[in-house]
C-alpha cells in the first residue's frame, strides 16, 4: 500500500456501497485506489477492500481487463501471498476486491537495520512467494515495504498484486503517462514503460533488502521523476563497512540491465544463502580483534593458574616418593610463565585466534582480467569481467589498479562494439554501448579517455560501413547506418557528419530504377526490388566470419589439380579485390547469406526468381551467372541465370551444394 498520507476529504466523503459488506473507514489512499476497513456481513469477518478510483480505470475495457487480472491473482495459493476473497463492483460501478485485514501493519513500519537474520528470513519468504507467482506468469510490479504485511503469527505476506500483469500483456501506463509502480523501488526498464518480467520484481526486492539492512533507500530524491532517473543512471552506492559482505549481492540485484541481474528467484535465493555464509565469516572477523586484545592478558593469567594448580596438587600428594617426584617435576610440565615464552613453544591459541584471510581486492581484479582475456565481458551472469570489476571498485574506488581495470574493460567493449557495427549486428552494438555507458556511470568515468576512444571506434566503424554502402550505391542502407550513430549516443557533430555522408551517396537506391515490380505471394501482392550489384567478397567475408560458415568446394570439372589445391570463395583461382563479386559460393551459401543479412537489417532479403531476374547479367568486367531460387531438374539443383565467361547459356541447372567460379549472386528485397 502507498506511503501517501490519507486524503482529509476522504473522511467526509460518503463511503462506497458494496453488496454484502459494511464499510467503516478509510485505511489508506493512493494514486489509483482507496482502501477501506470493512466487514463481510455474511461471515462476520473484518476485511480490507480496495476500490479503484475512476481515473485509474476510466473505461469498460480497462475495468474488465483489471477484473480478469485480479481473478488470475486470486488463484495464487501460497502461504505468503495475501489471498483475495472476492472481486466485484460497487454500486457506482467501480471495481473492487476484498482481502483479509491484517492489523499488524507493514514492513515500512519496522526497523530491521540491527536484525540482519530477520531481514534475510523475510527476503527468503518473499522470494518463495515471487518464485511461485512468476512460475504462473504473474509479475507483481509493485514490490515495496508497504506491500509486505504481517499476520497474527508475524509471518510476512506479499500483498497488492492489484497492478500485476500476466506476461505478454505489455506495460501498463497511467492516464498521466507514468509507468505504474512506486519509483522508490522501481526497476529502470519499468520506469521507462517497457515490457517487464520477473527480474523487475527481483530488482524491487533488492531495493527492499537494502532498506531493511540500512534503514534507508539506496536512492533518495525529492520527487518521483528524479528518483526514477537515479535508478536508471546513478551508480549503485557503497554499503556501510559492517554490511560489505552484501555488496556483491546488491550489485547483481540492482544492476541497471535485466540481463545482468539474478535471472530468477531461485538464483537470487542461492546468492542469499552465500551472503549468510559470508556474513558469519564477517562477524567472526569483527570479533577477532577483541579476542586478540583478550589474549594479551589472558595467556599470562592461564600460565599463572596452571602453576598454582600444579603447586596445589604437589602439596596434596606430599611428593612422597621418588617416582611421584619424577612425575610431578615442575621443570618438565609447567606452562611458560610469559606470553613471549608461550609464543616460543607454539601457543595453541594462535591457531584459534589468528585472523581469517581477507578476500583481497587483487582477487576480483585478477578475475576481471581473466574474463576479459576469455571474452566474457558482461556474460554469463555467474562469471564476467563487468561484475568482478564492479566488486573491486566497490571495495576500493580509489585504487589505481581498479581504474586501470575499468580502462581495460572499456577498451575491450569498444573493440567488440566496432566488430558488431562492421558486421551490421546493430542490436549487439547497442548492447555493448549500453554496457560501456553503464560501467562508466557506475565508476565515474563517463568522460575518460577510454570512453572517448570507444566512441571514436564506433564512429570509425560506422563511417567504413557507410563507405561500403556507397560502393554498393545503397543510399538507404547508408542512411540506416548513419542513424545508428544517434542510437549509440555519439556526439551530435559526428552523427551529423555521418548523415551528410550517407545522403551524399549517388547512384541507385535499392528498389528505385531497378525495381522489378510486384509479385503475388501468399495471396497478396508485394513490391520487390533488385539490388543494383552482386554481393561483394568483403560483404560475404563479414557473413562468413559472423556465422563461422565453412566454405563450399568450388570446381567446374574434375582434375588432379583441384584435388591437390581445392578452391573456394577465398581462393577462386584468380585474383579479386574486396569490392568484386564473390564467386565459388553455393546456392545454399547464398540463401544463408540472405537470411543473415535480413536479420542484420530488419528487412526481408532473398534470392531472385527467374521471372525477377531477366536482366541480371549487367556486371561490368568478368561476366558472371547469378544464383536463382528456382529448382533445376530437382531441388538438389538450382538455376543459374545469365551467360558467364565459362558458359554462354542464358540459364542452366547446377548442383546447389557446390560453388562455381563463374557464379555469384544478388538479392531481392521485399518491400
Amino acid at each position: 500500500m502507498s506511503r501517501s498520507t490519507q486524503n482529509p476529504h476522504e473522511e467526509s466523503a460518503p463511503l462506497p456501497e458494496i453488496a454484502g459488506y459494511r464499510l467503516r473507514r478509510v485505511i489508506n489512499h493512493g494514486g489509483m485506489s482507496t482502501v477501506y476497513l470493512g466487514e463481510q456481513i455474511g461471515l462476520a469477518r473484518e476485511v480490507a477492500i480496495k476500490v479503484m478510483l475512476p481515473l485509474a480505470l476510466s473505461d469498460e475495457v480497462s475495468r474488465r481487463r483489471f477484473e480478469n487480472e485480479v481473478r488470475t491473482i486470486a488463484r495464487l495459493e501460497h502461504p505468503n501471498v495475501v489471498v483475495i476473497h472476492e472481486v466485484g463492483r460497487t454500486r457506482e460501478g467501480l471495481p473492487y476486491y476484498a482481502m483479509p485485514y491484517l492489523a499488524r501493519g507493514h514492513l515500512g513500519q519496522r526497523d530491521l537495520s540491527k536484525d540482519e537474520p530477520r531481514a534475510i528470513a523475510i527476503m527468503e519468504t518473499l522470494l518463495s512467494a515471487l518464485d511461485y507467482a512468476h512460475a504462473r506468469g504473474v509479475v507483481h510490479r509493485d514490490v515495496k515495504a508497504e506491500n509486505v504485511l504481517f499476520d497474527d503469527a508475524e509471518r510476512p505476506l506479499l500483498a497488492d498484486f492489484g497492478i500485476a500483469l500476466r506476461r505478454g500483456f505489455g506495460p501498463r501506463v497511467t492516464a498521466a503517462g507514468l509507468a505504474v509502480g512506486s519509483t522508490a523501488y522501481m526497476a529502470p526498464e519499468q520506469a521507462r514503460g517497457e515490457d517487464v518480467d520477473g527480474r523487475a520484481d527481483l530488482y524491487s526486492l533488492g531495493v527492499l533488502g537494502w532498506e531493511m539492512l540500512t534503514g534507508r533507500l539506496p536512492f533518495e530524491a525529492a520527487d518521483a521523476l528524479s528518483m526514477a532517473v537515479m535508478h536508471a543512471q546513478d551508480p549503485i552506492p557503497k554499503l556501510p563497512q559492517h554490511l560489505r559482505h552484501w555488496q556483491r549481492f546488491m550489485n547483481r540485484a540492482l544492476a541497471k540491465q535485466p540481463g545482468q541481474r539474478f535471472q530468477d528467484a531461485a538464483e537470487m535465493t542461492e546468492a542469499l544463502a552465500d551472503v549468510q555464509r559470508s556474513g558469519f565469516v564477517h562477524s567472526l572477523k569483527r570479533l577477532l580483534p577483541r579476542a586478540q586484545r583478550l589474549r594479551q592478558w589472558a595467556v599470562p593469567l592461564w600460565a599463572g593458574v596452571a602453576v598454582a594448580a600444579v603447586a596445589v596438587v604437589a602439596i596434596g600428594f606430599g611428593l612422597s616418593s621418588a617416582q611421584d617426584d619424577e612425575f610431578f617435576r615442575v621443570e618438565r610440565a609447567a606452562a611458560p610463565a610469559s606470553a613471549a615464552a608461550s609464543a616460543a613453544v607454539g601457543d595453541p591459541t594462535d591457531a584459534m585466534l589468528a585472523p581469517l584471510p581477507e578476500a583481497p581486492l587483487q582477487r576480483s581484479l585478477e578475475e576481471a582480467r581473466r574474463y576479459i582475456r576469455q571474452g566474457k565481458l558482461t556474460a554469463p551472469a555467474d562469471g564476467n569481467a563487468y561484475n568482478s570489476l564492479l566488486t573491486a571498485w566497490h571495495a576500493d574506488s580509489t585504487s589505481p589498479d581498479v581504474r586501470a581495470g575499468v580502462t581495460e574493460l572499456t577498451r575491450a567493449l569498444g573493440d567488440q562494439l566496432a566488430v558488431a557495427v562492421r558486421e551490421r549486428n546493430d542490436q549487439r552494438a547497442r548492447e555493448h554501448m549500453l554496457n560501456a555507458t553503464t560501467l562508466a556511470q557506475q565508476t565515474g568515468s563517463a568522460d575518460s579517455p577510454a570512453m572517448r576512444a570507444l566512441r571514436d571506434q564506433a564512429a570509425a566503424a560506422l563511417q567504413a560501413r557507410i563507405e561500403l554502402d556507397g560502393k554498393r550505391n545503397d543510399r538507404e542502407d547508408a542512411q540506416r547506418s548513419a542513424a545508428l550513430a544517434a542510437e549509440l549516443d555519439l556526439p551530435k557533430a559526428t552523427s551529423a557528419r555521418l548523415i551528410a555522408q550517407a545522403k551524399a551517396i549517388g547512384g541507385l537506391r535499392p528498389g528505385e530504377t531497378v525495381a522489378v515490380g510486384s509479385v503475388i505471394q501468399d495471396n497478396s501482392r508485394i513490391t520487390v526490388a533488385l539490388s543494383p550489384r552482386p554481393v561483394s567478397r568483403a560483404e560475404y567475408a563479414r557473413f562468413a566470419s559472423a556465422s563461422n560458415r565453412s566454405p563450399a568446394l568450388c570446381r567446374e570439372r574434375a582434375s588432379l589439380l583441384r584435388v591437390l589445391a581445392p578452391r573456394n570463395w577465398e581462393s577462386p583461382g584468380f585474383k579479386q579485390s574486396d569490392g568484386e563479386p564473390v564467386v565459388c559460393v553455393s546456392q545454399a551459401d547464398a540463401e544463408a547469406y540472405a537470411q543473415w543479412y535480413s536479420q542484420q537489417t530488419g528487412r526481408r532479403y532473398r534470392l531472385p526468381s527467374a521471372a525477377e531476374a531477366e536482366n541480371l547479367n549487367d556486371t561490368p568486367g568478368r561476366a558472371l551467372s547469378m544464383w536463382l531460387r528456382d529448382c533445376g531438374r530437382d531441388c538438389q539443383q538450382r538455376q543459374a541465370s545469365g551467360a558467364s565467361w565459362r558458359s554462354g547459356q542464358a540459364q542452366r541447372p547446377l548442383a546447389a551444394a557446390r560453388g562455381y567460379d563463374d557464379v555469384g549472386f544478388r538479392l531481392v528485397r521485399e518491400r
